[in-house]
């Protein structure tokens, strides 16, 4: 578990997403694992691994698995787990945050966390995201200015941030 200090790498997660993802990390290490390395190893028996399209492709589908299972790994490491953040109005992960773009004059509501919470009828936003950055330690009423991945300044003011609740 993070520390307050490192608050921006932490994960915030319902209870429900917490379990959701330790499930899939469990059936990902002692099934389907098992499964493709045995893939592999049948596909390696086939001979020339040169032209063996199945062995590359077993291989691939393992590094993809390892890939996922360390992506759930770190992220279970780094969660907080079913503490709603406080009610003050400050945002942090596991808020629902409302945000105005001056420029654009648009609103937009978001979760700010990880895209696994349960929050299938609210976008999510990672706190490591460049506006996720931004507004991280934010409160209602501030503005404050990112750099988009085009390179572009964007002004933001928060309307509005208050603790998730699945």
């Amino acid at each position: 578990m993070a520390s307050a200090t490192d608050d921006k790498n932490v994960i915030w997660l319902t209870q429900v997403s917490f379990d959701e993802l330790t499930a899939e990390l469990k059936e990902l290490k002692e099934v389907t694992r098992v499964e493709v390395v045995k893939k592999v190893s049948t596909a390696r028996d086939e001979g020339d691994l040169k032209e063996n399209a199945g062995y590359h492709a077993a291989r691939d589908e393992l590094g993809k698995l390892d890939g996922r299972i360390q992506q759930l790994q770190d992220m279970l490491e780094r969660a907080k787990v079913g503490e709603t953040p406080p009610d003050d109005g400050v945002v942090e992960p596991g808020m629902k945050v409302t945000v105005r773009f001056p420029a654009l004059g648009q609103e937009q509501t978001f979760l700010l966390g990880a895209r696994e919470m349960a929050a299938e009828d609210l976008e999510v936003f990672s706190p490591q995201s460049a506006l996720g950055e931004a507004i991280h330690g934010s409160k209602k009423g501030d503005t404050v200015s990112y750099v988009a991945p085009s390179g572009k300044s964007i002004d933001v003011e928060i309307l509005d941030a208050v603790p998730f609740v699945d």
